[in-house]
């Protein structure tokens, strides 16, 4: 079975073929590299040079598919060309694939030629000088190393340059796409807490407006009808309020306004009123000292929250929401009246309890939901513990 050779490449042909010419250039006009005289002339005369200089020409076309097997076959048509007169162009031509096999070759190769290179040089020099005693048997070992470890050398050099180059180009394309990810992953959470921040300020208006809606609609009733209106005006404007605020913060990107005042636990006795105007029993029991500022929104928003579910969820019963602070700990509690709904209610997504979580998670706090038994019956519990301690991430 026939072996394919490598296909070369248009440079390479360029250059074998300049080669070609160029040899035989020098070949028409008689001027060789060495006289017929010298002793180790074993093939004197012009014709026997026009083999190893199109052996060359022929390794040329392999000095990037196949630069080891170019420079084997090229070692065997440069010692042919040492036993002629000579040419020039194969010389040159020998360099060059001695350049090319250290530059394209294996790793391997690129660091094992010039070291090999090296030693003949060395030895080139070293060993004629000693059997002869004449200064002129250093120049073999010069001539040597002009040859075959210059060029390695070079290709070495160049060979370490392109793989910094490349080494660079690579971290810059990393750096570039970890860039990316961390736009992208900053990108997300801030959706994210644009999204937690727009359901928790006006969840809770749209569900009051919702239920008492629902109860206007269904009992003829001019009385109930008038209380539900004014709940209902009362938490539209409040909604729109809100809703005006966080859209102020969001179109301004100049930094020039003072961003909206963030609520704080001392607002919870607001924040309970209001849920009894919508027509909650609620009790606060509220026991902490002073919490860091992002521990405190996130309480306030899991007890806006979990005020919202109750009015949209919960039975007929008392309400109870319970702050208390203990071994670097705020643990928020709320507790409402957990079965079948008599009244109107208002649909739910789930993204409440997923927003709360999220909070709680982002402090390294823990959060739970679902319901339990009780003395007074099957209530449902929502209960987040956050770390209050300085230096806990927020």
């Amino acid at each position: 079975m026939a072996v394919r050779l490598p296909r070369p490449r248009r440079f390479d042909v360029c250059i074998a073929t300049g080669g070609l010419l160029g040899g035989l250039l020098l070949w028409g006009v008689g001027l060789a590299t060495r006289p017929h005289t010298e002793v180790y002339v074993l093939l004197p005369g012009s014709w026997p040079v026009l083999l190893p200089l199109f052996v060359m020409a022929g390794c040329e076309l392999l000095r990037r598919s196949a630069p080891r097997t170019g420079l084997l076959i090229g070692t065997a048509a440069i010692i042919l060309d040492v036993l002629t007169q000579g040419n020039l162009v194969s010389i040159l031509m020998y360099t060059d694939l001695m350049y090319a096999a250290v530059l394209y070759g294996p790793p391997a190769s690129a660091h094992r030629i010039p070291r090999i290179t090296g030693l003949l040089s060395v030895a080139g020099a070293v060993v004629p000088f000693a059997i002869w005693r004449e200064p002129e048997a250093l120049l073999i070992g010069v001539i040597t190393g002009l040859v075959s470890f210059g060029p390695a050398a070079t290709g070495l050099i160049v060979r370490n340059h392109r793989d910094a180059a490349e080494s660079a180009r690579l971290r810059a394309e990393q750096t570039a796409l970890l860039a990316e990810m961390d736009r992208t992953q900053a990108v997300t959470a801030e959706r994210a807490r644009m999204a937690r921040e727009l359901h928790d300020m006006v969840a809770n208006h749209l569900s009051a407006i919702a239920i008492h809606s629902t109860a206007a609609l269904s009992l003829d009733d001019p009385k109930t009808s008038q209380d539900a209106l004014v709940v209902i005006r009362e938490n539209s404007v409040e909604g729109l309020s809100e809703m005006r605020r966080l859209i102020g913060i969001l179109r301004d990107s100049s930094g020039d306004t003072e961003p909206v005042a963030a609520p704080t636990l001392d607002g919870l006795g607001a924040l309970v009123e209001g849920a009894r105007t919508n027509g909650l029993d609620v009790t606060l029991d509220a026991s902490h000292g002073t919490v860091p500022a992002p521990v405190e929104l996130a309480a306030y928003r899991i007890v806006q929250e979990s005020l919202t579910n109750a009015l949209k969820h919960a039975g007929h019963g008392r309400v109870t929401v319970s702050l208390a602070q203990r071994d670097g700990l705020l643990t928020v509690a709320v507790t409402s009246p957990y079965g079948d709904r008599d009244g109107p209610s208002a649909p739910g997504s789930g993204a409440g309890l997923v927003g709360m979580r999220e909070r709680t998670a982002l402090l390294d706090g823990t959060f739970e939901a679902g319901p339990e038994d009780s003395p007074q019956g099957k209530i449902w519990v929502v209960r987040a513990t956050l770390p209050v301690t300085e230096g806990e991430p927020a």
